[in-house]
């Protein structure tokens, strides 16, 4: 049974010196402020939980970098980007799956990502019928890097709202809502004890409504989190006017029961009352601003929607970066850059930095649907062990401990991470992390050769 002592950590009622952490079986056992370290304890200078990725699309971690050059037509946009992501989608099988999604998951652990919902609409190998196999991939690439996986399965059925058929580039994703229902089920029965399958529907623009309901009748019936990608782009706004007469958030209010289980992705574009309608529902709006910048979306409207209680979660997305605190960063700056002001986030009196972990702790976990983010007994073995003599930290106590992580540009230092009970970073490196850069680079070189022959 693993014991750890903090000289500080970040408990529900927030910071406590010299703590006392016993690990049994996956979970945390006795949590005990004041006591001296134990003998056989791991000694760490602070202790955090760690944190769940609420947003990825692990075969865009191969496309980092490869975009950023103007096209021909001198105006790039997200949907020009697409078209390049489309590009590699066709050629990744479930070897090359498995590769980079298990090094996207091991840097994520290395950086204080515990859990992960991997958003994931490539059902089918290239040239092959949809199946499980890329499901069973992105099992292996968790297990391998000790991520907690959350699989969802999302479906994508047309190219608009108009019900344009697909694009070429977008047939692969295709799936009916019974082909896809059944998926959904068998992944829930065959999935391991580490993994949870949630649900999910691509946009409003790729499903009908019809099969929207359907989605989110399994979602209620079995109690797990619904995830949708929403409003991130003015021309979906656009569209779903013309269509719909209704904004996206306002048609999906209107329809259907938003709660704590739904996590809505990006909600970039919304207005007033879309935002009043979010923060009342209770759902978990999921911002990921490296990729929402990356992709020149936007920004979303965050000081009022934290100012009436609206929940949110980050996720590293396309993951052009990996690392939660770094998206805290990201968050918060580019509301500084348009309003003019600084510590937007800040809830009280209380500093930024702990504004922004704890709310992406809660709303984390329950976009995960997994119950972690939190140092508590009987919650999830998930913890961040830090150094608290690296410059970055030296100096801070206790209450601008995260200001410091979110706000210093540096290195983080992270001793140990561990997930489920078990050690996967130690002396600040990942256990596997040899063995999944290794195959990433040998299948990610197999990739470019294919593109340059196609």
């Amino acid at each position: 049974m693993p014991r750890i002592h903090a000289r500080n950590a970040l408990l529900p009622d927030g910071w406590h010196a010299d703590v006392g952490i016993d690990v049994d079986g996956g979970r945390v056992g006795e949590v005990t402020p004041g006591a001296a370290p134990a003998v056989d304890a791991v000694t760490a200078g602070v202790v955090l939980p760690g944190l769940c990725n609420a947003h990825s699309h692990a075969f865009q971690r191969a496309l980092a970098g490869h975009t950023e050059q103007r096209g021909p037509d001198d105006r790039d946009n997200f949907w020009s980007w697409r078209e390049r992501m489309y590009r590699l989608a066709a050629r990744v099988d479930a070897a090359a799956l498995t590769a980079i999604a298990r090094q996207a998951y091991t840097e994520m652990v290395s950086c204080g990502y515990t859990s992960v919902a991997e958003f994931h609409y490539l059902h089918s190998e290239p040239g092959q019928p949809a199946g499980d196999a890329m499901f069973a991939a992105l099992c292996a690439a968790a297990a391998d890097s000790g991520i907690r996986l959350t699989y969802v399965p999302v479906l994508y059925e047309r190219g608009g709202f108009d019900d344009a058929p697909l694009a070429a580039g977008q047939r692969r994703f295709a799936q009916t809502i019974d082909a896809f229902l059944a998926h959904y089920r068998r992944c829930r029965e065959h999935a391991g004890a580490d993994v949870l399958v949630a649900i999910g529907a691509h946009s409003l623009r790729a499903v009908c409504e019809d099969s929207l309901a359907a989605i989110v009748a399994a979602a209620e019936q079995d109690r797990v989190p619904m995830h949708l990608h929403i409003a991130e782009q003015r021309r979906e706004v656009e569209q779903s006017l013309a269509a719909r007469q209704r904004r996206p958030v306002r048609w999906l209010d209107e329809r259907f029961d938003l709660n704590e289980r739904w996590c809505l992705v990006h909600a970039t574009h919304v207005d007033d009352d879309e935002v009043a309608a979010l923060a009342a529902s209770g759902a978990v709006v999921c911002l990921c601003p490296s990729t929402e910048a990356n992709l020149g979306d936007g920004l979303f409207p965050l000081p009022a929607y934290l100012q009436q209680g609206g929940r949110i979660a980050i996720g590293s997305d396309s993951h052009v970066s990996i690392n939660p605190f770094e998206e805290l960063r990201w968050l918060e700056y580019g509301q500084r850059l348009a309003a003019e002001q600084r510590n937007i986030a800040a809830i009280g009196s209380r500093h930024t930095g702990r504004s922004l972990f704890e709310a992406a702790a809660a709303g984390g976990a329950l976009a995960g649907g997994n119950g972690g983010g939190r140092i508590a007994r009987g919650a999830a073995a998930d913890l961040v062990l830090l150094d608290d003599t690296d410059p970055m930290l030296l100096g801070h106590d206790a209450e601008s401990m995260l200001d410091a992580l979110v706000f210093s540009g540096y290195a983080l230092p992270i001793e140990r991470v561990m997930v489920n009970g078990a050690w996967r970073v130690v002396d600040g490196r990942h256990v596997n992390g040899a063995f999944a850069r290794n195959e990433f680079a040998r299948h990610v070189r197999r990739l470019r050769r294919a593109g340059e022959a196609a």
